[in-house]
């Protein structure tokens, strides 16, 4: 096999890029550390470049196995603060001039790595956030960021307290002391290395900014001395060997090796790639096991233009049943156009047929009885139902939404008429 088939079959991680100038030009990096162990413990790591636009163009780097997310500038402040947090002008000059590599604001990173990182949440792929990617992921959830930890929040700490979360003329050799919760996946990670039951880990340290309120959904795994969140998790969505990771660490467990040697500093460094990897994997596999949707086919012009006109009368039938309100003047014609294309395509068998006729309906004429569903409450459940099984992928694909709206309305259906006919013959029996 060769090393392209070898490149297609393996999973793929999306990882976006950095941006610094070179020669007076601009240049998309990403930490090497990060893609070698992407690659040593069996994905593929897919660089996507942070330029103006590719926000609008990812879905052309599916299929999305995982996503890593790293280093990078300050996150715009207007995303998570509308306050700003009260700082004096005078106090963001000094910062920008202490910060000055992290406080360029890269909107175009942001709105990239956000939409990613809501993606994940949304179907559940596997997400690993180091440093500014565990900020982002934290901000995707509704949670806020510290804009200074030293001037929002170390002024509040004891001298004992304080820690050293920035350290310009020992980069690489700072360390500082996390206490690491227990029972969470840095515990297990770390477990050979906690001293007694100290429970703690020096870590690395390349942030002016952290996790101010975390997010509702995730847990903290390790704190610094101040109290600041050094790394988080989902609970609910934590099992790597079913493809199931979504994490946030602030410090670079790729980068705590030795300065001497390019051994790690703790056998458990490397954990959290390594469980990364498993969970996209495993997250890859799940997909392939369930992808029996065909590809996508090329559909013309007038095709595409009436598979748009019945998503749209599906979207508003959705909205209406979601907030629970009538039909909305103006949009009957638009709604009728997924009764019809229900009313076509529903697969009826001979026995719902005989049953509808029963009812005094036709099976071919049945717009009295599809308006009359519409009006019963059953109808909503159903309908609820319906909209509930049916995915961004399956409307993209004609052919496959054809086949599992005809299947998923004629089981809703069977199941209607089950219920009248049950409740027919209950009347029946008690005016006998």
């Amino acid at each position: 096999m060769g090393s392209s088939d070898l490149s297609m079959i393996l999973p793929r991680v999306l990882i976006v890029s950095r941006r610094t100038v070179r020669k007076n030009k601009f240049v998309d990096f990403v930490g090497e550390y990060h893609l070698d162990l992407i690659v040593s413990y069996g994905a593929v790591p897919v660089i996507v470049p942070r330029v103006t636009g590719v926000h609008m163009l990812l879905e052309s780097f599916e299929p999305i196995h995982g996503v890593l997310l790293c280093e990078g500038e300050d996150i715009d402040p207007s995303l998570y603060d509308a306050e700003l947090s009260g700082f004096a002008p005078e106090e963001l000059e000094e910062i920008r001039a202490l910060h000055a590599s992290d406080t360029a604001i890269d909107k175009e990173k942001d709105t990239i790595e956000l939409r990613l990182a809501k993606l994940c949440l949304e179907r559940n792929i596997p997400y690993l956030g180091i440093c500014r990617g565990s900020q982002v992921l934290n901000v995707a959830c509704g949670g806020t960021l510290y804009q200074d930890i030293e001037k929002e929040m170390s002024k509040n700490c004891s001298l004992g307290q304080r820690v050293v979360h920035m350290n310009y003329e020992n980069y690489d050799g700072h360390r500082h002391l996390v206490k690491v919760v227990e029972d969470t996946p840095l515990h297990q990670w770390f477990r050979d290395s906690l001293e007694g039951n100290k429970m703690e880990i020096m870590v690395n340290s390349y942030h002016h900014q952290g996790v101010k309120k975390l997010a509702q959904r995730f847990v903290p795994m390790a704190f610094a001395s101040d109290g600041l969140i050094e790394g988080f998790y989902d609970p609910d969505a934590y099992n790597p060997q079913e493809g199931k990771f979504i994490m946030g660490l602030q410090f670079h467990p790729e980068r705590m090796r030795n300065q001497d040697s390019d051994n790690f500093d703790y056998p458990g460094c490397k954990s959290a790639y390594q469980e990364f990897v498993k969970a996209v994997i495993a997250y890859e596999k799940k997909l392939s096991c369930s992808a029996s949707i065909p590809k996508s086919v090329k559909l013309d012009q007038e095709i595409e233009k009436k598979r748009k006109v019945i998503v749209r009368s599906f979207s508003i039938a959705r909205n209406m049943y979601s907030s629970g309100g009538g039909k909305v003047s103006g949009q009957e014609s638009e709604l009728q156009v997924g009764a019809e294309f229900l009313e076509a395509n529903t697969a009826l068998s001979l026995q719902q047929e005989n049953r509808l006729k029963q009812m005094g309906a036709t099976v071919r004429n049945a717009s009295t009885y599809i308006e009359r569903l519409k009006m019963n409450e059953e109808r909503e459940r159903v309908a609820r139902n319906i909209i509930g099984k049916m995915s961004v992928g399956q409307l993209s694909d004609l052919i496959s939404f054809y086949h599992m709206m005809g299947q998923i309305c004629s089981e809703a259906l069977e199941k209607k008429l089950h219920d009248l006919v049950l409740h027919a013959k209950m009347h029946f029996a008690a005016t006998a």
